[in-house]
């Protein structure tokens, strides 16, 4: 952090941003190596674009689609910018109803379609074939599909990789992706990556100058050093199966596989366990009342072994 420090002393803030801005785009391009004849838009966060995708395909009629549950903000930014949300519930086990999807694109023919990989706060990685026909089928009725990978540094695998393979199958997809999951959630910058004439258009409704210097030379900064955060990204992968292992254990505890930094439990009582929690200075989030299938449910967050055996203490106690 103080070499971090450091270099923002030098930043020229009595300037607008320029071109540490198009060095940011230029370096983030380098890191995710989308096809050729992509480009990539810069949010002040994921949310700010995901609200920007909304502006953008604000037309009579506009409708967005996700399953739920799933990240809030993709039915908040409907409901801010006046559209239609239609949520397809997710099975019980948190997989991809993929016939209910179809249906859904079918009867609704929805501008975008969210598809989180994986997950939150299921923190599920969704089988490849079912998202395949699914993307299929959006782009057959003429919409979008937003792939969020904003948990993309924890997962096995990434879209894009599907994409490289096949790119003019997916002239209709975005790419959202955060730094947030990077270990810089404070400095607010996401990026959406796409083909080139899509994100022209995108990017008429973004707002001039929505990334300050200090965060771009923030995210410039951790892009320098992405070994380190690779490395941390390995270590929180690995005490994820750990923990995964260790709440297997735990009487009345049911754990769901993810590929995320975080797990999502189900226990006898969920109010219960998490007032328990807190007030032996554990904080996790209950999400029982987020949506039906997730009556009774926690999100445990993965952290260092330490806070993880802590976490385990807490919740054991707490049951």
């Amino acid at each position: 952090q103080a070499e971090l420090g450091q270099r923002l002393g030098q930043v020229a803030i009595n300037r607008y941003p320029g071109e540490r801005i198009d060095a940011l785009r230029t370096a983030l391009l380098g890191h995710a190596q989308p096809p050729a004849g992509w480009s990539l838009m810069l949010g002040n966060g994921s949310d700010e674009l995901i609200s920007l995708l909304a502006m953008a395909c604000d037309i009579p009629g506009a409708s967005i689609l996700a399953p739920v549950p799933g990240f809030v903000m993709y039915a908040m930014s409907a409901q801010l910018q006046g559209l239609a949300f239609h949520g397809v519930p997710l099975t019980a086990d948190f997989e991809l109803d993929e016939a209910a999807m179809l249906a859904a694109i079918a009867q609704h023919r929805p501008a975008i379609v969210y598809l989180a990989y994986p997950n939150n706060p299921t923190g599920t990685l969704w089988d490849e074939g079912a998202i395949a026909r699914i993307v299929a089928a959006q782009g057959a009725a003429g919409g979008l599909v937003v792939m969020d990978e904003a948990y993309q540094p924890f997962a096995a695998r990434s879209w894009i990789e599907n994409v490289r393979a096949a790119p003019a199958q997916h002239r209709h997809v975005l790419i959202l992706r955060t730094l947030s999951k990077y270990g810089l959630a404070g400095v607010r910058i996401g990026y959406l990556l796409g083909e080139a004439t899509l994100m022209a258009e995108l990017d008429k409704v973004r707002p001039p100058y929505n990334v300050s210097v200090l965060n771009a030379e923030c995210a410039l900064f951790a892009l320098g050093h992405s070994d380190v955060f690779a490395a941390q990204a390995q270590d929180i992968r690995a005490q994820r199966a750990l923990l995964f292992e260790a709440l297997a254990q735990l009487p009345g505890v049911h754990a769901f596989p993810s590929q995320a930094n975080m797990i999502l439990v189900r226990v006898p009582d969920a109010t219960k366990a998490f007032e328990g929690m807190r007030a032996r200075g554990v904080l996790v989030k209950n999400v029982s009342k987020m949506h039906a299938l997730l009556a009774q449910c926690l999100r445990l967050t993965v952290g260092t072994a330490d806070e993880n055996a802590q976490m385990l203490a807490a919740l054991q106690a707490a049951l």
